[in-house]
């Protein structure tokens, strides 16, 4: 049985705390029209006084050295006051591509500046051609140098450095690889674009001749791209439970202070039954989500299972959830002034990213397949 220490738990209230005083959705609504989408100030807070900068991420390089549990621990609590920062796309999604992929030096050399949150990193994954499956990357890197456009980026333009993931050559069937384009490169363009969830950041980059460093050795496996976006969906599915969680407590709240005919809405079966429902849709995600983190945590060769029913999982109740909340506030529930539309928005942009519940499930049949081959 899964159950959090006491440690982990204290790490969940000094989060929550944090964000509770330094990230409210008055702040956040200010943010959706600022050009940068995030406040440097509370975001470098969350480094200095929390140290939760490198939360995975060994000692060694800069980090806390805590597990994959305790950096999820942290993306829920995001997820839950619909944080918006840059923490995903650096400090998890750069973060790990180094981790998994990188050589020493190449972590030695990163690592502690993306920690500190001194450099600011993201990973251009998507392209054209796999906007509906992440593996079908097209574009390529002949001779160390790429040219190509990236869309979909988060945070692409208040990142410095560039995770590109492209094949390693021309050919269509070559491996896919994680190069690194270096900060200050007159060759690469970035523009915003416009995304239904204002409180997370996308764009496009444009490259143009511009020369990368392969992540890894030459010789490294490759499987580095199924492992990333398996540890990617975890991450995510960790922070969209907490999204799912925040509006539950917000529908049950509203529901015990809305009187209708005499009495509280909560008093009414069908509302009774709907929030009841969606508790445990999302206590199922939940357990999903925590435990594709531990299955990471504890190097689980299952952990591809995990990550595939952890994502689909959070996508589902996510979703379920924000149109519940809807419903439950009644004529407000969509109004701009409410905030439940935020988290809808969150809700539907983090369905798509990584993957739909129909491709999680698809890809947990063949793993479960391959699973009882072996």
């Amino acid at each position: 049985m899964f159950a959090f220490t006491d440690e982990q738990l204290q790490l969940r209230e000094s989060v929550r705390r944090y964000l509770t005083d330094h990230a409210s959705v008055r702040r956040m609504r200010e943010l959706m029209d600022d050009p940068i989408g995030f406040d440097r100030q509370s975001y470098q807070g969350l480094f200095d006084e929390l140290g939760i900068g490198g939360v995975h991420i060994p000692e060694e390089y800069g980090g806390a050295g805590l597990s994959y549990v305790e950096l999820c621990i942290v993306l829920e609590e995001m997820g839950r006051a619909l944080y918006p920062s840059p923490y995903l796309s650096s400090n998890v999604f750069a973060a790990n591509a180094l981790l998994l992929i990188g050589t020493a030096e190449q972590k030695a050399e990163w690592l502690p500046s993306i920690s500190s949150g001194e450099h600011l990193a993201t990973v251009a994954l998507y392209e054209e051609s796999n906007r509906s499956n992440v593996a079908d990357i097209k574009q390529c890197v002949t001779d160390q140098s790429f040219t190509g456009t990236k869309t979909f980026v988060l945070d692409a333009t208040v990142a410095d450095v560039f995770i590109i993931v492209a094949r390693d050559g021309p050919d269509p069937i070559s491996p896919l690889r994680f190069w690194l384009a270096r900060p200050g490169d007159a060759n690469v363009h970035c523009a915003p674009m416009q995304s239904i969830d204002t409180t997370r950041r996308i764009g496009t980059i444009s490259l143009e001749n511009v020369q990368v460093e392969r992540l890894g050795e030459a010789t490294s496996d490759t499987n580095g791209f199924d492992r990333f976006i398996d540890f990617a969906s975890v991450a995510l599915a960790n922070e969209m439970v907490g999204g799912a969680q925040w509006l539950l407590e917000s529908s049950v709240e509203y529901a015990n202070n809305r009187v209708q005919f005499g009495r509280p809405i909560s008093s009414m079966q069908a509302i009774k039954h709907k929030c009841a429902d969606l508790l445990l849709e999302i206590e199922l995600a939940k357990s999903g989500a925590y435990r594709a983190a531990q299955a990471i945590a504890a190097s689980d060769s299952a952990y591809p299972i995990h990550a595939s029913i952890a994502k689909s999982a959070a996508n589902d109740a996510y979703m379920q959830a924000a149109a519940d909340a809807i419903q439950i506030h009644g004529g407000i529930g969509f109004t701009w002034d409410n905030d439940t539309h935020l988290w809808f928005k969150r809700a539907k942009s983090s369905q798509v990213l990584l993957g739909t519940s129909e491709i999680h499930r698809e890809q947990l049949l063949d793993r479960l397949d391959l699973l009882e081959a072996n």
